[in-house]
């Protein structure tokens, strides 16, 4: 074992040197224990019965010992945690450092750990990490021993109610090993921002710092490569160069200003994307290259004219996420992270609030690539709880380093337009409460002047206003009727939606389009998430009786990442001649009520579904909604006309009919100038007779990481799906990948995420498959009883 581990190591850093690159993935390899164990942090600890596993990775979504769910109605996290399990994990990694790595600075970066990270190396304790959400490393240097086994050791506790929401548990983002030179570019040591950008020229800041770890002064050199990368190869498109003597033990800022000519500017429609190239010499030697992309855009916010990006003003059509990846839990894998970036994108999203922690690197890196806006959110509370083991026993001595972290490590991102110091702080009124407001603000604009900072606020009234006036635009919860007399009374301020009803999406942009100082709108939420389990069906006040519901099931998108009916509503508001037709079920999709709802609970959704499959209410009436932006919209029955109606402002782009329930088809024309232009409609399923398998990718790549979504249906002889249908379905896999996750979105079902099966839900389910690092052909089959077996290929190459 030891020998392989050797292998690898040393073959990942001889192809480090090769490339004058310095960064390993760590993902690999990791020993697991789930539970307290004493002397596991010691080296000489026998770990040999501890589960093999890679990172990222998420106990918490894995089923509990002894069962089959990972679900308990007894859990401490209750109905805010979805009913999951959190406690205590250990993790160890047998490593060795080849002896070409002497004399550089071993460093390991953890990109998230929840929470409470505690590292050794080779039985000494580096520190504690409480926040979960943060980036941070520590140097092994002092104490790895070259040429010999090392081990790490983290211990994660995740102890208590300490979030409101799905935290997951352990590693669950990714490892990197970092070897550096004594001379080399400080962790997130590059920064490029626009200064001024036009079509013409762009103007860029760069900085570097650089640390001498060394005993001596040293003279140091670095060149800054603005690289654009087209069709035709890299080119390079600026560059600084810079020189100065840095002292032994210390650090430097190296800072010039680059012109780039005929720049292409990051848009949401357009994301074009540079590479800063940083070269570090010492004594004329190249010592450290490092590679960061970043993206040339201009951002202006007034309440002139809201919102400009790049000198175009454009409103945020925004949604708030949760961090979790449903069926993977907490795990952020990079195509994992990705795909709810893209499928968000395609929803007509442009605009994310990262609700309300800073996301994964990966996280980021999709919304640069995609064209998405991001506000990049630091806390849910600061001093004052909102549960008794949450981050405010941290916020006093962790906070700099917290919002540092994010800060610096984020700062490179074209997406990132926002910076928010907060979510519906406790006490907003109080003086003791906005002196830490603008203590936040001002130490994210001494480190980062170039965004605007903001917080989610809810209770707006007058009595906030020394609160908000500590920020630069200020984020209105649930509050859209406040814009216009806000304005009255306070006409420089820069407002936007930062939380909103679904059910409120007509009134939210009617109101966002009429102010220009109103930039946009972020709905709760966009995307489904584990944790705050019901709130789209039972509300608040949450109880612990809610048991089994571990969903929230608000978002416009579900977990699995299908698109729910009030997303429908949501196209129509915001696009022409959209059309779709739902049905109200003549009972209610599920059995339990909550008796006392607060009145201010409403992120319930109208209960609809796409089906036109009701065996037992033949002849009886059902309430047909049609989401129309269509000037006209006219309902059929099996080609039977039911009548037009207009769809306009007035409609609120939802007309309703109410039809008497006859097997076959019902449809939906939309006209505008008197022609069709779109088209919608369900039929009844019959029995079901075969399954359709579809994955979302078929060619992966052979990297141990990457993920397949694949949907399968239970459809009828005509390839309908069966909406009734709740089989359970069986998966086997065949070539080089694993079943990482199962689900079906059904928000208070409590079956494995992991076992190779899922039971149908609305007619259909999901399995995600993960490549192995090997190339071949991927075969997936999926089974249902008495029905022929559905499969699909994949390719990991």
């Amino acid at each position: 074992m030891k020998r392989l581990l050797f292998i690898a190591l040393l073959f990942a850093f001889t192809a480090l040197q090769a490339q004058q690159a310095r960064t390993v993935s760590f993902d690999e390899g990791w020993l697991f224990y789930r539970g307290a164990q004493e002397g596991a942090a010691q080296t000489g600890f026998n770990d040999k019965q501890w589960r093999k596993l890679d990172v990222p990775h998420d106990w918490s979504i894995e089923d509990l010992p002894g069962t089959q769910s990972p679900f308990d109605s007894t859990a401490e996290v209750g109905v805010h945690g979805g009913f999951t399990v959190g406690g205590t994990g250990w993790y160890r990694k047998h490593f060795i450092v080849p002896a070409s790595a002497k004399g550089k600075r071993v460093v390991i970066q953890f990109d998230g750990v929840y929470m409470n990270a505690d590292v050794w190396i080779n039985g000494i304790h580096l520190g504690c990490q409480p926040y979960g959400y943060t980036s941070f490393t520590h140097d092994l240097t002092p104490y790895v021993i070259t040429g010999k086994e090392n081990v790490i050791a983290v211990s994660v506790r995740n102890e208590g109610r300490n979030s409101r929401w799905y935290s997951g548990s352990g590693i669950y983002r990714h490892v990197w090993l970092l070897v550096l030179p004594e001379v080399h570019v400080a962790q997130w040591g590059t920064v490029i921002t626009t200064a001024e950008a036009n079509a013409q020229a762009a103007k860029l800041n760069a900085g570097v710092t650089v640390k001498n770890e060394t005993a001596k002064p040293v003279t140091v050199t670095t060149v800054v490569r603005i690289m654009r990368k087209q069709a035709s190869g890299s080119t390079e498109a600026g560059r600084m160069t810079a020189t100065q003597t840095i002292a032994a033990g210390a650090s430097a800022g190296f800072a010039q200003t680059i012109t780039v000519k005929q720049p292409a500017l990051w848009s949401v429609e357009n994301p074009s994307l540079y590479t800063a190239v940083t070269e570090v010499y010492r004594d004329k030697q190249l010592t450290d290259k490092t590679e960061t992309v970043f993206g040339i855009r201009k951002i202006v916010i007034d309440a002139v004219n809201g919102f400009q990006l790049n000198g175009k003003a454009i409103k945020l059509k925004g949604g708030c996420v949760h961090h979790d990846n449903g069926p993977l839990g907490a795990k952020a894998y990079d195509r994992a992270e990705e795909r709810r970036v893209a499928l968000l994108k395609a929803s007509g999203f442009n605009a994310i609030r990262c609700s309300h922690n800073p996301p994964s690197p990966a996280f980021l890196d999709a919304c640069d690539r995609l064209g998405m806006l991001v506000i990049d959110e630091a806390f849910d509370m600061w001093k004052d709880k909102k549960h008794k083991q949450d981050y405010h026993l941290y916020f006093e001595e962790w906070w700099q380093r917290d919002i540092e972290a994010m800060v610096y490590r984020d700062r490179n991102h074209p997406s990132v337009v926002m910076w928010s110091i907060g979510n519906e702080i406790p006490n907003r009124d109080k003086p003791e409460v906005v002196a830490v407001a603008k203590m936040l603000a001002d130490h994210i604009r001494k480190i980062e002047p170039t965004r605007p900072v903001t917080c989610g606020v809810n209770g707006i009234e007058e009595n906030k206003d020394p609160f908000i006036a500590t920020l630069d635009v200020a984020g209105y919860n649930y509050a859209y009727e406040k814009y216009g007399p806000d304005h009255q009374r306070l006409p420089n301020r820069v407002m936007y939606g930062s939380e909103s009803f679904v059910a409120d999406v007509y009134e939210n942009w009617r109101e966002i389009n009429r102010y220009p100082w109103v930039i946009g709108d972020f709905v709760w939420t966009s995307f489904d998430h584990i944790g705050e389990a019901s709130i789209g069906w039972l509300g608040y006040p949450q109880r612990q009786w809610f048991y089994p519901w571990n969903l929230a099931y608000v978002g416009d998108i579900d977990i699995c990442g299908w698109k729910r009916p009030q997303s429908y509503h949501r196209d129509a508001v915001w696009n022409k001649n959209q059309l779709s037709v739902f049905v109200k079920p003549p009972v209610p999709s599920f059995p339990q009520t909550n008796p006392k709802p607060e009145v201010w609970s409403r992120w319930n959704a109208p209960d609809l579904l796409d089906s036109w499959t009701w065996p037992g209410a033949e002849g009886k009436p059902l309430e047909i909604t049609v989401y129309s932006s269509c000037e006209e919209a006219e309902l059929f029955l099996n080609g039977v006309s039911l009548g037009k109606k207009a769809s306009d402002t007035a409609s609120h782009y939802k007309l309703s009919w109410e039809v008497p329930y006859a097997k076959g088809e019902l449809s939906v024309k939309g006209y505008a100038g008197g022609k069709q232009v779109a088209f919608s409609s369900l039929k009844t399923a019959g029995e079901v007779k075969k399954l359709k398998v579809i994955a979302d990718r078929n060619v992966l790549k052979a990297d141990g990481q990457d993920l397949s979504y694949i949907e399968v249906d239970l459809v009828d002889a005509n390839g309908v799906r069966q909406p009734q249908a709740e089989n359970l379905v069986k998966f086997e896999l065949q070539g080089p990948g694993t079943i990482v996750a199962v689900g079906n979105a059904r928000p208070e079902s409590i079956e494995s995420y992991q076992l190779p099966q899922r039971q149908a839900w609305r007619g259909r389910c999901m399995v995600i498959v993960k490549t192995a690092k090997k190339a071949g052909k991927i075969t997936l089959n999926a089974r249902v009883d008495g029905i022929p077996v559905g499969s699909v290929v994949l390719e990991a190459k």
